[in-house]
Parts: C-alpha cells; sequence; structure tokens
C-alpha cells in the first residue's frame, strides 16, 4: 500500500478550504483517508485566521514510514520547514522545450552553474584569511 500526504477539498463554491491527509494512493481525493495531519486554508477572509495548521510529529513520521508528498503539499511542507525546497525547473523560451535548469527560489531566475565554485574543492586557490586550505 502506498500512502499519499495530500490534500482533500472541504468547504463551498469558490471558498475551499483543505484537510491535510495520509491516504492510500488509491483512494478518491475526498474518500477514505488514513489520518487527518492538519488543514490549509488558501483563502484569508476578514476573520483573520491562520492559513495552515499542521501536526509536525505526525507529518514527520508518516514521512519517516514513506509516504510521499503530492506537489502542493510539498510546497506547504517547505513552507512550514519540514522539507527542503522543491525542484523547479525553467522553461528555456516561451513555446519552446523545456529546459533543465535549476532555479533560484528567491528571484525565479535560472541559476548559472558555471560561475559556482565549489566550498571545499582541494583544486581552488585559496583565498582570504591566508590560513592554508585543509580538506577534511
Amino acid at each position: 500500500m502506498v500512502v499519499r500526504i495530500r490534500l482533500a477539498r472541504f468547504g463551498c463554491r469558490n471558498k475551499p478550504f483543505y484537510w491535510v491527509m495520509a491516504a492510500d494512493r488509491r483512494s478518491p481525493r475526498d474518500g477514505n483517508h488514513l489520518e487527518v495531519l492538519g488543514y490549509y486554508n488558501p483563502l484569508l477572509g476578514q476573520d483573520v485566521g491562520k492559513r495552515m495548521g499542521l501536526k509536525f510529529d505526525r507529518v514527520k513520521y508518516w514521512l519517516s514510514v514513506g509516504s510521499q508528498p503530492s506537489d502542493p503539499v510539498q510546497r506547504i511542507l517547505f513552507r512550514a520547514g519540514i522539507l527542503p525546497p522543491p525542484t523547479m525547473l525553467a522553461m528555456a523560451r516561451k513555446g519552446g522545450p523545456r529546459g533543465r535548469h535549476p532555479i533560484d527560489l528567491m528571484t525565479g531566475r535560472p541559476l548559472d552553474l558555471e560561475g559556482v565554485t565549489i566550498v571545499n574543492d582541494p583544486s581552488t586557490p585559496d583565498v582570504g584569511d591566508g590560513a592554508p586550505n585543509v580538506a577534511a
């Protein structure tokens, strides 16, 4: 049984509200679930409530036993600080083939990997405080 952490939609039309649930991959979106792990409210109205609430210990448990988060839940868990940032791919140009360039999450621009230096690379010359470059 493959377990996914995903969103189940509740609320009325034009006012969605989501529960974060651990569910079997084969069950329908709003169907059977194993455990409710929290909630997510994409629309904050005039009642200044919380946008999301999660049971951190239970989410970490389900991730530790091998459950896979869906893409929206992965972004929610990144905002909560549980998961690393999701990988993003850039389009080379509009209407063209997709490029496989990593994206800077702060600016949204593709990263230039040719200008990046590796910090612990012994082949790079030592620059800075004059201490010798010691590789561990």
